[in-house]
Formats: C-alpha cells, sequence, structure tokens
C-alpha cells in the first residue's frame, strides 16, 4: 500500500489532512511528522541551513518508514521543497502550490492573509513565480492579521476565525480574490460571507496531490 507522510509545524491541522485524506487519498496510509518550533525558529531568526536540516530529518524518518511522498502542510517551510525532493529522491509536494495557481488565474487583484509573518513572505512570493510562470501579472496586498495566531494557540478557535473573517471582509472590497496563506486559516473561510473567491490550501492541494499519485506510478522530483 502507498504510504504518504505529511510535515507539519502545528498540530492544529493534523485533523484537516485526517479529513482530506480519508476523502482524496483513500486506499492510501497517511504518516505524521510535526516540528512544532520550527515557526517560532523562524521568526526568532534561526539559520536557513538550521531549518533546511531540521526538514531534512523529518524527511529521512518519512523515507525510512517507507513514503513514496512527502507533503509540505506549511508555506512557511514550502520554499525547502525542491531542494528535499533532491536529498530524498522522493517528490516533495507543496499544499499551496494548487492555491497559488488558482489565484492568479482568477484575477490580477489578489490579497494575501497571514497570522504569521514567516508565512506571508513566502507565500506572496510563491504567489508572484506562479504569476509569472503563467504568463500573468498580479496586483498584490499582503495582509497580516494582528491576533489571530496568539488566539489559535491560546485555542481561541472562535477569536481566531472572527479576526481573520474580518480581515476578508475588509480585503474583498478591493481585491478579485482573497487567499488565506496558512492551513490553520481554513476554518475562517466560509464566515467572511463575501462574493469574491477566498482560497484556502487543504482542499486544494489535497486534490492536486490525488491526482497526481493516480496519474503517476513512479514519480521523481518535486510536484
Amino acid at each position: 500500500m502507498t504510504r504518504v507522510a505529511f510535515l507539519h509545524t502545528g498540530a492544529v491541522v493534523i485533523p484537516i489532512f485526517a479529513d482530506l485524506a480519508a476523502t482524496y487519498l483513500p486506499g492510501v496510509e497517511t504518516q505524521n511528522l510535526l516540528d512544532d518550533r520550527i515557526i517560532a525558529d523562524l521568526g526568532g531568526g534561526a539559520h536557513e541551513e538550521q531549518i533546511a536540516a531540521r526538514l531534512a530529518g523529518l524527511g529521512a524518518v518519512a523515507k525510512t518508514a517507507g513514503a513514496a511522498a512527502v507533503v509540505f502542510t506549511c508555506s512557511s517551510i514550502s520554499g525547502y521543497a525542491g531542494r528535499l525532493a533532491e536529498e530524498l529522491e522522493l517528490p516533495v509536494y507543496r499544499i499551496d502550490e494548487a492555491m497559488a495557481d488558482e489565484a492568479v488565474g482568477l484575477g490580477s487583484r489578489v490579497s494575501v492573509l497571514a497570522t504569521v509573518q514567516t508565512t506571508l513572505k513566502p507565500t506572496a512570493a510563491l504567489l508572484h513565480a506562479r504569476a509569472a510562470l503563467l504568463g500573468r501579472r498580479i496586483e498584490l496586498v499582503e495582509v497580516l492579521v494582528p491576533g489571530a495566531f496568539d488566539a489559535v494557540v491560546s485555542g481561541d478557535r472562535p477569536r481566531h476565525d472572527a479576526l481573520i473573517a474580518a480581515a476578508i471582509r475588509e480585503q474583498a472590497a478591493a481585491s478579485e480574490v482573497v487567499v488565506l496563506a496558512q492551513a490553520s486559516m481554513a476554518s475562517a473561510a466560509d464566515q467572511a460571507e463575501v462574493t469574491v473567491p477566498v482560497l484556502t490550501s487543504p482542499e486544494l492541494g489535497m486534490r492536486r496531490i490525488a491526482a497526481t499519485l493516480t496519474a503517476t506510478t513512479d514519480p521523481v522530483g518535486e510536484r
């Protein structure tokens, strides 16, 4: 049976991906690997090589355990996917790539929201990169939602979601599409009740991964 390893930077998203894996990856074994200090350490100025080494360690565990592919569920680390894929000689999927492609295909005025700076910048860079790859130009507004990260860390999911929903409503007035940079923000998407698309990475990413795994019998390299 095929096994896929999910690399997480926060335990809060593990149930989200368990549910999505049951829907989109039936018959696939899943493994969850967690380093819940990466976000804090990135925010504290951890060196790129240190983070890469930690991800390589988790990747090695996944490969030793028989994983056929690895999934990064956090945009803060998604920029390390290509390097890890080369080291492991396994596909390493970025959960946010499908979301970025969808966003730049929907409009040129894009707002990206995040609850931590370490995720905001990589997601903005990914949106610009995918737009360039598709031959599109985008006007990107980057928004950090104050207080939301502290709320979810303390276990106050309702406040977290309410703060994000308010930020979505504010940005929707001048945007063609709103992007939520973190998988942990997905629960707030439906609360905003706006007319513009609000995109989250988990389901879009899992759909693409499922399609790729189905179509590729012996995948090699980053997807």
